[in-house]
């Protein structure tokens, strides 16, 4: 078996178009020096993005080391390869630029466990795709950087967070002081890994009450399956941080996401809140990676990225669920601020 080499992905094809965001996410999100090492993990399917940062790579003059997943192991993965983890080691960046596969999330985790411990600059590209790489990987992220610290100082002084959609979304989240809010704004630093594009900040709530009508898209290997929900939502409701019930006219995703979010004792339990803050992207796409940055509120079920908010709990299981139009109420000592109106950020970024 050939495994490829720095030289074979420098002369992949790619389209021109890919340029500015490959550019972006080396130079403006991850800063990497050129005395920096960096993993680059990627499949068959990505590989011509991945080949575009890889040129960018060259270009800055630092060393990188190449992986393409179905060169070292059978898709989907059970465990992320030995050696992946073992260059993750000597290195102070890693890029996953990767079209995941159903029931891959473990070997996903392993790997953000590696970038967790040596807390390393991680760039999560989870099924990046041309379209996102000519759109939200576009945005000015120093941009969508001032306006997610906006966000950011405002969220943690919130000790309840209120949002509703023309939908019927209707909740109310009640904040817990212990957990920590972060910002993955694009630009990725040691304390928290980012997915990119960037653009959101997020917590582990205390305890989510109300209605959530999914009518955007829902996460992991559902939303490649199911897409654009603006014609059959998701309709969640949510008792104490837990799912109580979910319905859509599309029985089929129904029982998908009943299923996803039942795999272990905490998959129905809300494990993150957040807000998307990329202003470079208009619409959803039907591709989490991007539609969670979308401006509004998203949540996840399942795993709480405990090690960085604080969340003493755990799950195998981490699936996102992104609405649309939303109205955003900020509950402080100081009083009540709404912070979006029918979609749009009434503060300045």
């Amino acid at each position: 078996m050939s495994i490829t080499s720095n030289a074979d992905l420098l002369h992949s094809s790619f389209p021109a178009e890919f340029t500015p965001g490959a550019l972006s996410a080396v130079t403006t999100c991850l800063r990497i020096d050129p005395s920096e090492k960096v993993t680059l993990i990627t499949d068959s399917l990505t590989k011509p993005i991945a080949a575009s940062i890889a040129v960018e790579l060259e270009r800055l003059g630092c060393r990188w080391t190449p992986f393409i997943l179905e060169e070292l192991a059978p898709r989907p993965l059970t465990d992320m390869p030995p050696s992946v983890l073992a260059d993750m080691e000597s290195s102070q960046v890693s890029i996953f630029a990767v079209n995941v596969q159903q029931n891959e999330l473990h070997s996903r985790m392993q790997m953000t466990d590696v970038v967790n411990r040596r807390r390393m600059r991680h760039a999560h590209m989870v099924n990046i795709t041309p379209e996102i790489m000519c759109s939200g990987m576009r945005a000015d992220f120093n941009l969508v950087d001032r306006l997610s610290q906006q966000v950011l100082d405002r969220v943690r002084r919130a000790r309840r967070i209120r949002a509703t959609t023309a939908a019927g979304t209707n909740i109310t989240a009640e904040m817990n002081p212990d957990y920590k809010w972060f910002k993955t704004s694009g630009i990725i630093s040691t304390e928290k890994w980012g997915n990119l594009p960037g653009g959101e900040c997020f917590t582990s709530p205390g305890e989510v009450n109300g209605t959530f009508v999914v009518d955007g898209v829902v996460g992991d290997w559902l939303c490649a399956r199911y897409g654009l929900l603006a014609g059959s939502p998701l309709t969640i409701e949510i008792s104490g941080n837990r799912i109580v019930s979910c319905t859509s006219t599309n029985k089929q995703l129904e029982a998908d996401f009943w299923a996803y979010t039942h795999t272990d004792e905490n998959s129905d339990r809300v494990g993150e809140f957040a807000i998307g803050t990329n202003l470079g992207i208009d619409h959803v796409i039907g591709n989490i990676l991007q539609d969670e940055k979308f401006p509004g509120i998203h949540i996840a079920f399942g795993n709480p990225y405990g090690e960085h908010t604080g969340a003493p709990w755990r799950s195998s299981t981490h699936i996102d669920v992104v609405g649309l139009g939303f109205n955003i109420w900020l509950e402080s000592d100081s009083g009540v601020e709404q912070i979006m109106q029918d979609g749009r950020f009434l503060i300045a970024a």
